[in-house]
C-alpha cells in the first residue's frame, strides 16, 4: 500500500509534531507500506513569507526526521517544491473543483478564526493538497480523526476531475485515521500548536526544555487532596513516552492524593530526555553535515519527481493537452 503524507515547515519541531504524526510515520516505514514523506513548503507560504525562516524550517523539518529514523532507502522522503508537476497538477484540479467545496473548509476557517489573512492560497490549499495526493497515486493517507475533511475532499475532486475527462486516471485515497491522544496539550493547556506559542520543542537546549515542561498548566489541587488523572496535561503528555503500566501507577497515585504535580513533571522531563536523547544526539551530528542532508532530500526528490511525472503524462492526455516534453 502506497502512503502519502506531509508536514509544514512552519516553525521549530515540537512534541505536538512527534506524538501526533512523526513517530506514527516512521513506525509505518517498517510495516510493508511504500511511504512518500515530503515537507510541505508549499503549503507553507500561506502563512510564512520569510525566505530565511522557509529554508531554516525545511531544512529543520528534514533533520527532525532523520534524526528519529526515517529511513530514506525505504521511504521516499523529499521537499514538495523538488516537484513542481505538482502545482500543474493543481491548476487542472481547480478547474473541477466548485467554490461551495472549498467554502465548506473546517481549516480555513478555522485558521482565519486565529488571524491568518484570508488569501486566495490559503482558500484553495485543499486543491494544492489533492495535487500532492493523487499525483503520487496514493492509497491511503494517514490523519487524525480531526482531519478526515481533508481526505474528504480529496476524494470529491479526485471523482470530479475523472468524471470531467470521463477516464480513470487518478486513483480514489482513503484516509488512514490514527490512533493518538485526541488533543496533545501544549503547556498552557490548549492544543500544542506554534500558533500558541506554548511547544515544548524537540531539539532546543536541555534547561530550557526542562524548564518548559516545569512550566505547564496544571490545577491547584493540594498535595494531599485526590487528582483526576483524566483532566491533567502533564499526565496526557506523560502518555505519549510512558508505558502502559507506568501510567496506571501514576493514575493510581492521582486518585489516592498525597502526590503534587512537581512529581509527574519531573517525571516527563526525565522521560523527555530518555526517549528522544539518541535522537538528539543523532540530530547534534547531522547539523555538521549539511550537504549529506540535501543530498537525502534531492535523491528523494528525483525519485518522488519520476512518479508525479507518470501521472502527469496520464492526466495531460485525458485533458487534451500537448506539451513538447509530454
Amino acid at each position: 500500500m502506497r502512503l502519502l503524507s506531509g508536514i509544514q515547515p512552519s516553525g521549530k519541531l515540537h512534541l505536538g509534531n512527534y506524538l501526533g504524526a512523526m513517530r506514527p510515520q516512521i513506525e509505518m516505514q517498517d510495516q510493508g507500506h511504500e511511504c512518500f514523506y515530503f515537507i510541505a513548503n508549499y503549503h507553507a507560504m500561506t502563512s510564512l513569507s520569510n525566505a530565511a525562516l522557509m529554508e531554516e524550517y525545511t531544512q529543520g523539518v528534514a533533520l527532525g526526521y532523520l534524526a528519529l529514523g526515517l529511513d530514506p532507502v525505504k521511504t521516499v522522503f523529499f521537499r514538495q517544491s523538488d516537484v513542481p508537476e505538482v502545482t500543474e497538477l493543481t491548476w487542472i484540479l481547480s478547474c473541477v473543483t466548485p467554490i461551495g467545496l472549498l467554502a465548506r473548509g473546517h481549516s480555513y476557517k478555522d485558521k482565519v478564526a486565529q488571524g491568518l489573512s484570508p488569501n486566495h492560497g490559503l482558500f484553495a490549499y485543499p486543491v494544492l493538497q489533492a495535487a500532492d495526493i493523487l499525483i503520487y497515486k496514493a492509497h491511503a493517507v494517514p490523519v487524525g480523526q480531526d482531519q478526515k475533511q481533508h481526505i474528504e475532499m480529496t476524494q470529491d475532486i479526485q471523482a470530479k476531475f475523472n468524471a470531467a475527462y470521463n477516464c480513470e486516471v487518478l486513483i480514489r485515497p482513503e484516509p488512514m485515521i490514527r490512533q493518538t491522544v485526541a488533543v496533545i496539550p501544549g503547556v498552557d493547556g490548549r492544543k500544542m500548536s506554534k500558533s500558541y506559542d506554548n511547544t515544548i520543542e524537540l531539539f532546543g537546549p536541555e534547561k530550557a526544555t526542562r524548564k518548559r515542561i516545569m512550566s505547564i498548566l496544571t490545577d491547584s489541587t493540594p498535595v494531599e487532596a485526590p487528582k483526576d488523572p483524566d483532566k491533567c496535561n502533564v499526565l496526557a503528555l506523560l502518555k505519549g513516552l510512558a508505558s502502559e503500566s507506568e501510567i496506571k501507577e501514576w493514575e493510581n497515585r492521582y486518585r489516592s492524593g498525597g502526590m503534587g504535580y512537581g512529581e509527574v513533571k519531573k517525571r516527563l522531563a526525565d522521560l523527555f530526555f530518555e526517549v528522544l536523547g539518541p535522537a538528539r544526539k543523532k540530530h547534534e551530528e547531522l547539523l555538521k553535515h549539511p550537504d549529506e542532508v540535501e543530498r537525502i532530500l534531492a535523491d528523494g526528490g528525483r525519485r518522488a519527481r519520476a512518479v508525479a511525472q507518470e501521472t502527469m503524462r496520464e492526466v495531460r492526455k485525458a485533458c487534451g493537452l500537448k506539451t513538447s516534453h509530454s
